[in-house]
């Protein structure tokens, strides 16, 4: 990717992970005793997404240097317009995702967002998109729902 895209978004992710990370401290500690309170879930992956991006922030500040010794400051090119239309396609699909999940119902929307992430992080391979985008979103809607006993919006009834 591009360094320039690689920095912001660390910087994103680390504020995200901090904002996480404070508002899950906020959140009450269990009721019944349990180490496992529901802060826990949050709080890890506050810390696991501010770990992420700093290592991520320290990758492109290294690969940075090692271009520089090598051959002088890169310049930007045409890959990182392609890398922000990448973006910006994930970026919409994941807000139609949300939009779209109580209409259509989790299993339909989740198998259409991963399908579309995968052929836009890697063309081609088709079946092989449609195969895992179905097993995961059946399978977790089968976990969760089935074994777990939550509750995903279900298949939708118009």
């Amino acid at each position: 990717m591009s360094q320039t895209f690689d920095k912001i978004s660390s910087i994103v992710f680390f504020i995200i992970g901090i904002l996480f990370v404070v508002q899950a401290t906020q959140i009450s500690d269990s009721a019944y005793g349990s180490t496992v309170g529901p802060k826990t879930f949050p709080l890890g992956l506050g810390i696991i997404l501010v770990l992420l991006s700093l290592r991520l922030l320290y990758e492109t500040w290294r690969q940075a240097v090692k271009a520089r010794l090598a051959k002088g400051p890169q310049s930007p090119s045409k890959t990182f317009s392609i890398e922000i239309k990448k973006f910006l396609i994930l970026f919409i699909s994941a807000i139609a995702y949300v939009f779209f999940l109580e209409i259509v119902g989790y299993v339909i929307t989740t198998f259409i967002f991963l399908l579309i992430g995968f052929q836009t992080m890697e063309r081609g391979k088709v079946l092989f998109s449609v195969i895992i985008s179905a097993a995961f979103s059946i399978g977790i809607y089968y976990l969760f729902s089935v074994i777990l006993g939550g509750s995903l919006p279900s298949f939708p009834t118009f």
